[in-house]
């Protein structure tokens, strides 16, 4: 597990590194800079106080050895280019002057030399540069060597200051901690940095959003085992009416009976799984560009059985165009199942259902459109709740076609809307089309 506290104070000993090493080697090249013009005036004023008169020559070997890392070597020649004298004899420098500052390389690393003529003498002053690169490295040395010592002061101050401005999120994760498993209130913010806002502001937001969910889960519970009261009781007294029939007519009537209560039993359970399947939050299946013409095509054929028992002209206008949508096939079979079995189901004796598909440039719609009564301006709004049942329709159902309808459309993003016709009713569900 990774540490704030490790990694902000092992990222400021890196940059604070960083930083002091480059402000170490800019210190060192001003000084340098600095310490080459000192060098360099000192060299000239050395050349310039020499005498001026010849002077006679300095007997060999009478000089101790160089410090080749500090001494500053003389040389002066006479008019007639005879060494006059030698400051360091041991040391080897070139015998002839170059006017000026020149830079030469010698055994012992680079030197800079300073040649003038003063009267009838040549002088040649010369220092080696690794004097001059030590005392820039002295000064840049003494200048940061104040910054080293911050090292520990600031890992402690960091740490200190990490550490206080940790300790909100340790409360926040405290009174979680204590919280019973069935306690949603959001979290108080009132004293949080601003930093930490966004995370409580989301687990906040996380919260309501379990709390909506588990709320419509326990309505939902509460609604199912309503409805299923009521079948399952039905069934119960039907299987007491067959126990108790007298004769073998009554006995295959209540049986028929029970079939029947059954079936509905049966299909309402398997609404209420379809249902759950569809809520927000269960197993997102893969989605894939569907074919809607394809997929009216095959729902129509499905369901063209039950549309000729009742004598329903069932029939498929399709899009011209390219009809596809991304989305959960199956998902969206269940949709257009419903729609067309609530359709065919309404619908009287003789009369006529129709799926549409149209193809736009601003997607794909899909109609059912139906000849039965239509619904109540006033149950518009609820037919879309789950177990609502318009009341005199005298239709038997489970109130959770529409439910599973708007689920459906609601996760592929589709827009569903009802409207009232002369004589019918037309479901409209919007798609944007698929991005392929």
């Amino acid at each position: 597990m990774k540490s704030i506290r490790k990694a902000l104070l092992l990222w400021l000993c890196v940059g604070l590194s960083i930083g002091i090493a480059a402000v170490g080697a800019l210190l060192y090249q001003q000084a340098k800079e600095e310490a080459n013009q000192i060098f360099d005036y000192q060299m000239k004023q050395l050349a310039a106080s020499l005498p001026t008169q010849p002077f006679a020559p300095v007997a060999p070997g009478r000089n101790a050895a160089p410090d080749v890392a500090r001494d500053i070597v003389i040389q002066i020649w006479d008019g007639r280019g005879l060494r006059i004298y030698h400051s360091h004899e041991r040391m080897a420098l070139p015998q002839r002057a170059e006017l000026g500052f020149v830079t030469i390389q010698t055994d012992d690393g680079p030197w800079r030399v300073y040649s003038t003529q003063h009267g009838n003498t040549v002088v040649q002053v010369a220092q080696p540069l690794s004097a001059r690169r030590d005392v820039a490295a002295d000064t840049a040395l003494k200048t940061i060597k104040p910054l080293l010592l911050l090292f520990p002061f600031l890992g402690a101050l960091v740490w200190l200051t990490v550490s206080a401005g940790l300790l909100p999120i340790g409360r926040v994760a405290r009174e979680v901690q204590s919280r019973h498993a069935d306690s949603l209130a959001p979290i108080g913010a009132g004293a949080l940095p601003e930093e930490i806002r966004p995370l409580t502001d989301a687990l906040n937001d996380l919260l309501a959003r379990l709390d909506q969910a588990i709320n419509a889960q326990r309505a939902f519970v509460a609604d199912a085992a309503h409805e299923l009261r009521s079948p399952l009781t039905a069934l119960k007294l039907q299987i007491q009416l067959a126990e108790r029939a007298r004769d073998e007519a009554e006995r295959s009537a209540a049986f028929a009976e029970l079939r029947q209560g059954f079936e509905r039993a049966t299909r309402l359970v398997q609404q209420l799984l379809t249902l759950a399947r569809q809520e927000p939050g269960a197993a997102e299946a893969a989605h894939e560009t569907v074919d809607l013409n394809a997929l009216a095509r095959s729902v129509v054929s499905d369901l063209m059985p039950t549309a000729e028992d009742k004598g329903i002209d069932l029939g498929v206008s399709e899009a011209g165009a390219d009809a596809g949508v991304e989305g959960d096939p199956e998902a969206l079979r269940i949709l257009l199942n419903n729609l067309v079995e609530n359709a065919i189901r309404y619908t009287p004796q003789g009369g006529q259902v129709t799926v549409g598909v149209q193809s736009g440039a601003e997607g794909v719609v899909l109609t059912v459109e139906d000849s039965g009564p239509g619904i109540p301006p006033g149950d518009m709004d609820r037919v879309f709740d789950r177990f609502y049942r318009v009341p005199g329709t005298g239709v038997s159902g489970s109130g959770l076609g529409l439910a599973i309808v708007r689920q459906v459309a609601e996760r592929h993003g589709a827009k569903v809307s009802l409207q009232n016709l002369q004589g019918g009713l037309l479901a409209t569900l919007k798609f944007a089309r698929s991005a392929r």
